[in-house]
């Protein structure tokens, strides 16, 4: 059994549900918070995920930043050499959604020349009515940018925790690519 560690960058603009989306999967689903102040630098959640199949674990280290420009500069060493990205949009938003280009750029900057696995998630499907983003068009975006791609609802608590399954899944494996090609060299 082995049990790893991940920086994962939340990223993504502001009021689109990452801090929600970060606490209700620190606390399996039992704590949504009605009322959230606008992070203003980065909060840290801690929290072990097990990796399907494997026996294995990763501690995912979500980093949950600011999404407003003005701490942008601020945002720069605490996104240092990050491991995975969950870059989160507002379904209800298309700007939202068009700025996730800007962040996944943000990120992978970190690394260049490093390859960045990562999930593109839309938040608040509860808000089917005000949809602004349509679900073909942001999996065809995430597929051509190499990420997964999830819908959730964390009012609902639908499908919060696939996301970091996910991105613990990723993680896992490109450590598995690198022991492989480290045994491979010796």
């Amino acid at each position: 059994m082995v049990k790893l560690a991940a920086k994962c960058i939340l990223a993504g603009d502001p009021t689109v549900g990452k801090t929600a989306l970060a606490q209700i999967f620190r606390s399996d689903g039992a704590h949504f918070q009605k009322n959230y102040t606008l992070t203003t630098g980065v909060d840290l959640v801690v929290k072990t995920v097990p990796v399907l199949d494997t026996g294995d674990s990763v501690e995912l280290f979500i980093f949950d930043s600011a999404g407003k420009e003005l701490f942008s500069e601020m945002l720069d060493r605490l996104w240092e050499n990050p491991n995975v990205l969950c870059l989160v949009y507002d379904v209800t938003s298309q700007t939202s959604f068009s700025n996730c280009g800007k962040w996944l750029e943000k990120a992978r900057s970190q690394i260049p020349g490093m390859t960045l696995p990562g999930v593109l998630v839309g938040n608040k499907t509860d808000l089917a009515s005000r949809r602004a983003v349509d679900a073909d068009q942001a999996q065809a975006w995430a597929l051509g940018q190499g990420l997964e791609w999830f819908e959730t609802s964390v009012k609902e608590m639908d499908h919060y925790e696939a996301p970091f399954h996910c991105l613990a899944k990723q993680f896992h494996h490109l450590y598995r690519e690198r022991v492989d090609s480290f045994h491979a060299l010796v």
